[in-house]
């Protein structure tokens, strides 16, 4: 349908100098002490310290990251207690000793330093103050750091009946969280985490990090979504990849505020890869979701609870040469009056990746109503250049009016928008 350059325009580029507070972990490498480790001997150094040192070295740390950071000596108390504290088998210490010693396990960092990219977008919880005819927007994006290590981040803008998007500068802060890991009851996969962005007042400062083993490469690819329960309840989901470094699974994140998030692992044999991506309601009285678990085809997979994924059926196979290697969700499916439509993705030649769409029948979303038969975007010459070469990706459109509102990454690097009217993009499909 077009290329990207000649529709979309830069919506978000990478901020190296936004940096978020995380915990630091030093290698255990082994001691000459066998019954210590390194974490025991760091302690002993700043326990150590003549107290004229120590005040020195504090009011060093606290000049340093109060002017970029918000409750520095809440998270570093938070952070002796996580991992000093255990150590010191009741041993009685002053604050200064206190707060330094959590500085010793904490790191500030850049989160988005080398790509900000594969945005969704949905609603903002907060519709009020607008002008008839707007719409604020939560976006989600991929943010890469040191080590190409995946977070989640948040934006926010407002678009209005042009279909044009006004973004919205993030904060200065970037919040670490409090972290309560868990297991999910009756579930026989660990990796349950509570995460609490407590004093927060704007998305932009949420920084989800990997916090766990499963994660520990990255949390990749947030496909959020404004689900509304049968009773009306709404509440924001939306799965994504943790990667280990060697193995891929789907999670799941739930929040009602923006400030207080629950993340779990997905189980199931239709939930080991990546793609899936929840309908935005029940159908039938179940959950719904799109799938990819075979890496190649989209699957319509239905579930009684959100966690576990067992059941399902394929509704869109490769057809056309752009989407040879394969095609998945790129997103939720958008419910629209003439069914649902999903953005989809096709991998073709040069592993190319293309987006195009399809339409599923309101009632029954395993029957394919029409289909991309061209890309509704492709690559450019302008936008083919970046971490990696040759992809569009998106993680999640919405419809507002009758526009469809797209960002999407460009070449894992950065993230660009258009907006298509929506008969013209169901125009295209066959």
């Amino acid at each position: 349908m077009a290329e990207a350059a000649s529709t979309g325009t830069t919506l978000f580029s990478p901020e190296p100098q936004r940096v978020v507070l995380r915990p630091f972990f030093p290698a255990e490498n082994g001691t000459a002490d066998s019954q210590e480790n390194r974490i025991d001997h760091i302690l002993d150094r700043v326990l150590a310290l003549a107290p004229a040192d120590l005040g020195r070295e504090l009011d060093h740390v606290l000049q340093s990251l109060n002017s970029r950071h918000r409750d520095v000596e809440i998270l570093l108390g938070r952070r002796f207690d996580a991992i000093a504290g255990p150590h010191l088998r009741g041993q009685s210490i002053g604050r200064s000793q206190r707060l330094l010693c959590g500085a010793y396990f904490t790191e500030e960092y850049s989160f988005e330093a080398a790509a900000l990219f594969n945005p969704s977008v949905t609603p903002h919880p907060d519709q009020s103050g607008l002008a008839a005819g707007e719409t604020r927007l939560l976006f989600s994006l991929r943010a890469i750091g040191e080590g190409h290590i995946s977070s989640i981040v948040f934006r926010t803008g407002v678009t209005g009946a042009d279909g044009l998007i006004r973004v919205d500068p993030p904060s200065r802060w970037a919040v670490s969280p409090a972290i309560e890991l868990s297991r999910r009851p009756r579930s026989r996969i660990a990796g349950s985490v509570h995460l609490s962005y407590s004093g927060c007042d704007d998305p932009s400062e949420v920084v989800i990090f990997p916090v766990t083993y499963q994660q520990r490469h990255g949390v990749e690819d947030l496909r959020l979504v404004r689900f509304v329960e049968d009773d009306g309840h709404v509440l924001y989901i939306g799965t994504y990849t943790a990667f280990s470094g060697e193995t891929v699974r789907q999670e799941l994140l739930r929040t009602s505020d923006f400030v207080d998030f629950d993340l779990d692992p997905l189980e199931g044999p239709l939930s080991a890869t990546k793609g899936m991506a929840l309908f935005p309601r029940r159908i039938d009285g179940q959950y719904a979701m799109l799938g990819r678990h075979d890496h190649e085809n989209i699957w319509l997979l239905k579930s009684d609870t959100l966690t576990s994924w067992s059941s399902g059926e394929i509704v869109l196979t490769p057809q056309w040469p752009w989407e040879f290697v394969q095609v998945g969700a790129c997103g939720p499916p958008i419910e629209i009056e003439e069914g649902w439509l999903c953005i989809t993705h096709g991998v073709g030649s040069i592993r190319t990746y293309c987006l195009g769409a399809c339409l599923l029948d309101k009632q029954n979303p395993a029957k394919l109503l029409a289909r991309s038969v061209e890309p509704l975007l492709r690559p450019s010459p302008q936008q083919r250049d970046g971490y990696v070469p040759n992809v569009l990706y998106s993680c999640g459109a919405l419809v507002a009016g009758r526009n469809l509102l797209l960002p999407y990454g460009v070449a894992d690097s950065q993230v660009a928008f258009t907006a298509l009217p929506l008969a013209e993009v169901l125009s295209t499909l066959r």
